[in-house]
């Protein structure tokens, strides 16, 4: 039997996902971080991206995209505090396409309805959920 080691992806709305996993890659700051159980315990800021969580018994990873936040680990639990976090399959291509698009126009021409960092802000996360989409679909 596989060691497993519980985890929580939370957002300020509801809770995404929590149970059992055989390991789980987060999004860090300076990189993928993969996570184990027995870990040392960490505390760190998350970017925009894809969590993956290898589900025991599963073939595949559970993905779940978050616009960033903070990944607590102790050695028998992980904690994600999201802002936003969305199961990849209930993520819209079509809406994170848009978002792209007006952010990458407004970074274009500088437009003064939006400032430069919350167009930078808005194109990062629309990215990473392009990639949550493109990994769900491969």
């Amino acid at each position: 039997m596989a060691m497993t080691i519980h985890v929580d992806v939370v957002s300020a709305e509801e809770e995404i996902f929590s149970g059992l996993v055989e390991f789980a890659v987060f999004p860090g700051e300076a990189g993928e971080l993969g996570i184990m159980p027995r870990h040392t315990p960490l505390l760190t800021r998350i970017k925009p991206g894809t969590v993956r969580l290898k589900v025991p018994h599963e073939d595949r990873f559970e993905l779940v995209y978050v616009s960033g936040g903070m990944l607590e680990v102790q050695p028998q639990l992980i904690t994600v505090l999201a802002d936003t976090a969305i199961r990849a399959a209930d993520l819209d291509e079509a809406k994170a396409l848009e978002a792209k698009r007006r952010a990458e126009e407004a970074l274009a021409q500088r437009n003064s309805n939006m400032d430069l960092a919350s167009a930078e802000a808005e194109l990062v996360q629309a990215v990473a959920q392009l990639q949550a989409i493109n990994k769900l679909k491969h």
